[in-house]
């Protein structure tokens, strides 16, 4: 991803993020229910790579499974590239642990960019002590094997709801997370950024007892020229 990009989407809020979606068409790419187990973690921002999951089976998911080096879970965590946020499709279901302290410490460790699963984490309070981007519907001590049959990587899921392809961005911070279309990215990130600037400048108006009227949306030309003269003073 391109460093300006990245450098953008790290500064504006998901829901800035979720209002230029919109305005380019997208409805349903903020994810429903992940929320971070850490708010005051880093911003959250890279390119998808992802975990597909099915339902387990008794005969497949037994404990020896994690033996084998070649387990997509275990695999995923080792391969996931750094700068890049490991995606679980867990199908919205929490009964058992996505993953758990460990592996979400080895990821922090290796530079992944953090980690989202529409289901839950086991280890969450040591989880939510790191300052590592890690979101999840709610937490869950069973072992993931228990509901979980890790399939394969790098594949078109879903998660939290919305469809979630193999580099798309996502973006997160303390509110939850939102997907940006790998095609778009550079758009949004310049679109957001320039949207962050001007509502920046409103809250600053508000804030001093200035009416939204004719200001949010600008509909009052007299506003014009405020807008242009503050962003020169605030260097942005």
């Amino acid at each position: 991803m391109n460093a300006t990009t990245r450098s953008r989407l790290a500064a504006v809020s998901t829901a800035t993020v979720s209002t230029v979606l919109l305005k380019h068409g997208f409805r349903n790419l903020f994810l429903q229910g992940v929320r971070p187990l850490n708010p005051a973690a880093p911003r959250m921002v890279g390119p998808a790579y992802t975990l597909r999951t099915i339902p387990a089976r008794e005969d497949l998911d037994r404990m020896e499974a994690f033996r084998d080096p070649a387990h997509p879970q275990r695999r995923g965590v080792e391969e996931c590239p750094p700068g890049a946020v490991f995606v679980i499709d867990s199908r919205g279901d929490a009964r058992a642990a996505s993953a758990g302290g460990i592996l979400v410490t080895r990821l922090h460790r290796r530079g992944v960019a953090g980690i989202v699963t529409d289901g839950g984490f086991r280890d969450s309070p040591e989880i939510a002590a790191m300052p590592f981007p890690a979101y999840h519907l709610r937490p869950s001590a069973p072992a993931n094997l228990i509901h979980h049959h890790c399939v394969e990587l790098e594949v078109p899921i879903a998660c939290g709801g919305v469809p979630i392809f193999p580099g798309d961005i996502m973006v997160g911070d303390a509110e939850g997370v939102v997907v940006v279309p790998a095609g778009i990215a550079a758009a949004v990130a310049d679109e957001a950024f320039e949207q962050t600037v001007f509502e920046d400048f409103v809250q600053a108006r508000v804030d001093a007892g200035h009416t939204i009227r004719g200001l949010y949306p600008m509909t009052d030309p007299a506003n014009g020229p405020l807008f242009e003269a503050w962003r020169r003073e605030q260097g942005r």
